[in-house]
């Protein structure tokens, strides 16, 4: 998954957000898990996927307020 524009993620809607929020948090278990069975996983998703749940989460603080 490429990387997202913080300008992109503002166009989603709150639903949308919670949405994605989810489906990364379980690819980054998905990806732990891979890691964990030793089977082989490209290192620098985690830190991308990590990368984009902050974002979402940042932007969906300034949803609320």
């Amino acid at each position: 998954m490429a990387s997202s524009k913080m300008s992109d993620l503002r166009q989603l809607s709150e639903a949308e957000v919670d949405a994605k929020i989810q489906e990364l948090k379980r690819e980054l278990f998905d990806l732990r898990f891979q890691k964990a069975t030793r089977q082989t996983i490209q290192p620098h998703q985690v830190g991308q996927i990590r990368h984009q749940i902050a974002q979402l989460r940042t932007l969906q603080r300034e949803q609320q307020a």
